[in-house]
């Protein structure tokens, strides 16, 4: 199990020129490659150097939200300087990186969480925050560019209407129902995350420039990594939840 690694690289493959021995990595590795291991072999594609700023428990929060968020942002939705976009499920591990790189490139932000989490996410970029147990976000807010579903199910469907005409729709949980998308005259995909080790360098870069930060909340060891799942499963923690491996990966 486990899809996020940070660590340093021990021995390179034949032909490997650009990691060597010593360096600090961190990366997305594939579904039975393992991240809950001491040891993990993974393509070089897949491997950026970790953020200099910041240490391993930190980068090791990155890889899969990180990327989830950037994808779907950017690489699906085309998310431009001064448009608005609307992330449910603000304080999760995609929703605050997705807040934040929101922020970065110029958007305007508005963000659903509990009433307890508005505080934290406008102190990561959020321009607006909408309780959604108190609050419908489709009686607040319509018009915007991009929507970010990381909920699904009846968050998913009643964010159709918030769009613009030819807006975004992505979801990292929920399937696209043929011919909704034509239906309310917007696009719509769902995400399937894909391990990068270029974005993963590009974040690296952002992180670096201190322009964005992982939201680490709790740090087990890998003993406790039933709870860490029953904890994700919640789907109430904030920020990420790091399995540590080894006291020192160096």
């Amino acid at each position: 199990m486990g899809l996020d690694v940070a660590g340093v690289v021990e021995a390179a493959g034949h032909g490997e020129t650009f990691f060597k021995p010593g360096d600090e990595v961190f990366a997305k590795v594939s579904i039975g490659q393992g991240g809950y291991a001491e040891y993990t072999v993974v393509s070089s594609n897949q491997v950026a150097r970790k953020p200099g700023s910041i240490g391993f428990i930190e980068s090791a929060a990155i890889p899969t939200a990180g990327l989830a968020a950037w994808q779907s942002i950017f690489d699906i939705a085309g998310l431009e300087s001064g448009q608005t976009i609307l992330i449910h499920g603000a304080a999760g591990g995609v929703g605050t990186f997705a807040v934040q790189f929101a922020k970065w490139k110029g958007a305007y932000v508005i963000g659903t969480a509990s009433s307890k989490n508005a505080g934290f996410l406008k102190s990561i970029g959020s321009d607006e925050v909408i309780d959604y147990r108190n609050q419908r976000f489709e009686e607040i807010v319509n018009n915007l560019d991009v929507v970010l579903d990381t909920i699904g199910e009846d968050t998913f469907e009643r964010s159709w209407g918030v769009l613009k005409p030819g807006g975004f729709l992505v979801s990292t949980v929920a399937s696209i129902p043929e011919g909704a998308p034509q239906r309310y005259g917007v696009r719509a995909k769902t995400l399937m995350t894909q391990a990068d080790g270029r974005e993963l360098a590009q974040i690296a870069a952002i992180i670096d420039e201190q322009k964005i930060k992982p939201i680490v909340t709790t740090v087990l060891p890998l003993t406790d990594a039933r709870k860490a799942h029953e904890m994700s499963e919640s789907r109430h923690a904030r920020g990420k939840i790091v399995l540590r491996v080894a006291e020192d990966p160096r």
